[in-house]
């Protein structure tokens, strides 16, 4: 089972609010397949859209298409088209690939949009060493 040759082919970013106060917002992130055709025996043309949605701030959703290898990849195609369902093995291997590849292009558009990365980011923390002992202090990344 394979992925290859993904690329996208929109891109669709908008910023509902013109809000710059730091406020909690949440963030989900949403994958979909909405095409999967067989080429051939071992090979299917798949379609998908990734969402970020930001609630009441914004959006960036993009659209794009890879090329899923597999054994089983026709009767896979086939069973798509009847269901709009495919094996969980599949299924997972196909909307990692996808998040895998959208959100590292999710995070450069959000700081041009100023909203904020759809990843949580690392906290840095400073624990200092009980009194008595040396030592030296260190970041801890959480």
């Amino acid at each position: 089972m394979n992925i290859k040759n993904m690329s996208l082919s929109f891109i669709e970013a908008r910023r509902y609010s013109k809000q710059s106060k730091p406020m909690n917002i949440r963030i989900d992130h949403n994958s979909t397949v909405t095409l999967f055709t067989a080429t051939s025996k071992e090979e299917a043309q798949v379609e998908f859209e990734y969402t970020a949605s930001y609630g009441p701030l914004g959006l960036i959703k993009f659209g794009g298409n890879l090329i899923y290898e597999g054994k089983d990849a026709e009767e896979v195609a086939k069973k798509w088209q009847e269901t709009k369902n495919m094996p969980n093995e599949v299924a997972s291997h196909i909307h990692t690939a996808i998040m895998h590849f959208c959100l590292p292009e999710a995070v450069m558009v959000s700081r041009d949009l100023r909203l904020p990365p759809p990843i949580p980011m690392p906290q840095v923390k400073f624990e200092q060493q009980p009194k008595g002992k040396k030592g030296r202090y260190s970041p801890e990344v959480v």
